[in-house]
């Protein structure tokens, strides 16, 4: 992940609508390299990114494919029906390639463009071996989609930063470049080694992932002093500690809040409405005492 990613702030910043690819084009695969190649992606990364079908559904009363309900969606979770591509469409893995491949099962979505994985030569090698190869389809995967990300966004600072476990986490990787090792303390640089003599050194060990900073943050402050001697626990996660203080929504947000509430008949702006099952029962008394007046 890279972050510093700038928001837009007016429409016209989006790239136009309509550039997904189709799901039943004329030629799929060419249709899929047109829509791909544009962006820079090649087949490997077409084939990779196609597995995302392993999640979710289609719904005809949506997008036109799909069927409106099959045995693994008619219970949900969330609003029930539509038909997907797996039958754990909420579980990321590599069952969208074996489930194309075989076939077995008619409840399971196959689009033109999902057929072609398979029949176009140059896609099938890609597909034949994330049937075959979860962990390589986890790894292309994530290239691609990283990749996919980033296109067309702009960061602040341009290089964008990554999230280390260090305070020096979001200075740009220029920065990060010129900084140097603080000097040693005197009885520290006394007992450093002595210069190593002119045999080649061997090749540094290559450096482990850096430690999510809530963990790292967690872990550095158990000791084993403040467990008895005991391997030390990390301390409760307490997500206000990692915040960023911000109590107020944004303006985007609090935008897509109203248009949302104001969709079904709201609107933060208007006092809450009568009663009307009060005023209804207010009528009808009404005009019951009415009756009985004339009544006698």
């Amino acid at each position: 992940m890279k972050y510093g990613r700038v928001d837009v702030t007016a429409p016209e910043q989006c790239p136009p609508e309509g550039r997904l690819p189709d799901a039943g084009p004329r030629v799929p695969a060419d249709h899929l390299r047109m829509v791909f190649y544009r962006m820079g992606l090649d087949d490997k990364e077409i084939v990779a990114l196609s597995g995302a079908h392993t999640l979710g559904r289609a719904r005809p009363d949506r997008s036109g494919w799909g069927k409106p309900e099959t045995e693994y969606t008619k219970d949900g979770p969330g609003e029930p029906g539509g038909q997907s591509w797996t039958v754990e469409w909420l579980k990321f893995d590599n069952s969208y390639f074996k489930d194309i491949k075989e076939r077995r099962d008619q409840d399971l979505l196959v689009l033109p463009t999902d057929s072609a994985l398979f029949e176009d030569s140059k896609f099938k090698v890609y597909a034949e071996k994330y049937a075959d190869d979860q962990e390589a389809f986890f790894r292309d995967y994530a290239e691609a989609h990283a990749k996919l990300s980033d296109l067309g966004a702009k960061f602040d600072p341009p290089e964008g930063f990554s999230l280390e476990d260090d305070d020096t986490s979001t200075a740009p990787a220029d920065e990060k470049k010129e900084q140097t090792t603080p000097t040693p303390e005197p009885a520290a640089a006394a007992a450093a080694p002595p210069p190593p003599t002119s045999e080649p050194e061997p090749e540094p060990a290559p450096a482990a992932a850096p430690t999510p900073e809530p963990v790292a943050a967690a872990v550095a402050t158990a000791t084993a002093d403040d467990n008895n001697g005991a391997a030390p626990q990390p301390e409760p996660f307490v997500a206000a500690k990692y915040s960023y203080n911000k109590r107020e929504l944004s303006d985007s947000m609090k935008q897509k809040i109203r248009a949302e509430y104001e969709g079904f008949g709201g609107s933060p702006d208007k006092p809450l409405q009568s009663n009307y099952f009060l005023n209804i029962m207010l009528v009808i008394a009404g005009l019951a005492f009415l009756s009985s007046l004339v009544m006698n």
